[in-house]
């Protein structure tokens, strides 16, 4: 935390050597550099990534849902469906982005995201008439789509800022979306007390107001000539911050629950959440200032790539359709066609994987309210489960960043295992709540937690490394189209009916029917036990699945997974050299 103090004395020495007027030249121009740099640009994705969790937080006003609009638990369970639904069709915003610079995915994302969150707000706060059930579901729908927008705005653009490091940024951006739920439910906690609607409108207009305010931050950059080579420890300093972070976050939320907490309290946890949030700029600011100094002062040749301009393609006879998307596909690694890659073997796998494995994690989550009301949990207790996930999520979300990104360079380790290995960890957390016993909610909530953010840094990656990052902004957002199906069939169709049968029986017990009670509430360890039996078994059929890519990519694996991006980067040099 001596980041200030280092900055300010070598801001200082820089301005001494130039002297008087070119003193203030220099700060100028440090200025400059690090608006336009590529490390600011990093500072401000993590700062967007950090607001574009808001779904994980469903878990803690899901209840306000239920409750107000009078729905039993296969309709909050149905609205949870189209929240999923809009976080996973990332397809629209990825074909936007083949066509339409990063800003304009930015504002779109931040328009969506307010909209849609408005309006739920409107509607639980009834300053709207009760709306239909299937307007809720397209309010949720639109208001979790535009964290694809987000996603694939800042995902992309920085996976091509810091190619050679992809799992690594990859951990970092999804991790600070992981602790995303954990940050805005402080801040929530700290502005409007313990109004779970509230938190609903606070999730509509920070995630847009910072999409906006770094609109035009976030862009492609090509500057070869600034390249740091200690660039991976630049991101493990990053890495040691998001740590202090989540276990800052962590300690607070503990402290909450085992003490009352004053308003005056909450301001002060959030304050210094607040503060570790924005430390990583003393790091951006720190890089910027030494590509300044080893210049010599002289002008930094920032330039600004158009991703359409990237590639010049021969002309050759064409293929027919056929041969060209079955037949003649490029080698693994290299850059596939959209075609090419969805219609593949190895995609259909990850397809079965995320259909598996977040479709089961996802119904974990939508239904983690009403898991621990059903197990007798206090309210509080509630909020603490989804923090807790959160910030297992970001733990989840790095590891599958940095320690498979070590692995894999230092061990030949690939991805595809980590895969299976995490599926078969998320296994273990659905068993928990299956069968439970005391406290072992908050242990599922951890397992699933980690397990949940570690596969979307991992599929991700595995993508840019098996089809090439060309079309990435497009393959990554169809990579996900199997979770909203998994999360349709598991939660829809298979645990709220469940849920509501079980609740029905309570009913019956009692003398009565469903008309007599406005919510239809299950309590005891059967609510759930039956339902989250189905999806460990689900779960663990998606990692047997897995193996099988394991399988077809050993060979690719076994190989320097990065050597094109090396052979490129030298080449740009050379070409940069001869100017």
């Amino acid at each position: 935390m001596n980041e200030p103090k280092v900055l300010i004395k070598s801001i200082t020495a820089v301005a001494r050597r130039n002297g008087g007027c070119r003193g203030s030249e220099t700060y100028r121009r440090l200025a400059v550099q690090v608006i336009r740099g590529r490390w600011f640009s990093l500072f401000a994705s993590f700062l967007i990534m950090a607001g574009a969790g808001a779904t994980y937080l469903f878990g803690i006003y899901s209840k306000d849902i239920k409750t107000t609009l009078g729905y039993d638990q296969t309709t909050l369970n149905l609205i949870g469906f189209f929240k999923d639904l809009g976080a996973n069709i990332g397809v629209i915003s990825g074909l936007i982005a083949e066509v339409t610079p990063t800003w304009c995915l930015l504002l779109i994302g931040a328009a969506v995201n307010f909209t849609g969150y408005f309006m739920i707000w409107l509607s639980v706060t009834h300053r709207l008439p009760q709306p239909r059930i299937w307007q809720m579901c397209l309010y949720m729908c639109i208001a979790a789509n535009a964290q694809n927008f987000e996603n694939t705005g800042v995902l992309v653009t920085t996976l091509r800022n810091f190619p050679e490091n992809r799992g690594v940024v990859l951990g970092l951006l999804k991790g600070f979306t992981g602790l995303s739920g954990a940050i805005m439910a402080q801040i929530y906690l700290a502005v409007y007390g313990d109004d779970s609607k509230a938190l609903i409108l606070l999730i509509a207009w920070l995630p847009a107001a910072l999409s906006v305010v770094f609109v035009y931050t976030i862009r492609e950059i090509n500057d070869v000539k600034t390249k740091p080579s200690n660039e991976l420890r630049v991101f493990y300093h990053f890495l040691y911050i998001s740590i202090v972070l989540a276990l800052f976050i962590m300690g607070i939320t503990i402290a909450q629950k085992l003490v009352t907490f004053s308003p005056v309290a909450y301001a002060g946890s959030s304050t210094a959440v607040c503060f570790l949030l924005f430390s990583p700029l003393f790091i951006s600011i720190k890089q910027e200032l030494a590509i300044l100094k080893n210049t010599n002062q002289e002008s930094i040749i920032v330039s600004e790539v158009e991703t359409q301009n990237l590639d010049h393609e021969q002309e050759h006879s064409k293929p027919s359709c056929f041969e060209y998307v079955f037949l003649n596909k490029p080698e693994r690694g290299e850059d596939y066609s959209i075609l090419q890659a969805l219609l593949s073997t190895d995609m259909m796998i990850l397809y079965v994987a995320t259909f598996c494995g977040l479709g089961t994690s996802f119904t974990a989550v939508d239904n983690l309210g009403q898991i621990g009301e059903s197990l007798g949990y206090p309210r509080k207790s509630i909020s603490t489960f989804v923090s807790l996930l959160s910030i297992w999520n970001y733990f989840g979300r790095i590891f599958a960043g940095f320690v498979s990104e070590h692995l894999l360079v230092t061990y030949k380790f690939p991805r595809p295992l980590m895969m299976t290995l995490v599926l078969l960890l998320s296994c273990m957390g659905h068993l928990l709540i299956a069968f439970p016993f005391t406290g072992s909610v908050y242990i599922a909530s951890i397992i699933i937690g980690f397990s949940f953010g570690a596969q979307l840094p991992l599929l991700f990656a595995i993508v840019s490394e098996l089809f090439g990052l060309k079309h990435f902004t497009t393959l990554f957002n169809c990579a996900q189209l199997g979770s909203p199906l998994g999360s349709y069939v598991l939660n829809v169709r298979v645990t709220g009916p469940m849920y509501d049968r079980e609740a029905m029986k309570v009913l019956e017990r009692r003398g009565l029917d469903r008309s007599v009670v406005k919510e239809l509430v299950c309590i005891g360890k059967q609510c759930y036990r039956r339902s989250f039996m189905v999806l460990a078994g689900v779960c663990c059929f998606g990692a047997l699945a897995t193996l099988v890519l394991v399988a077809r990519t050993r060979e690719f694996y076994n190989g320097d997974v990065y050597s094109k991006f090396r052979e490129e980067k030298e080449m740009r040099k050379t070409q940069d050299s001869s100017l």
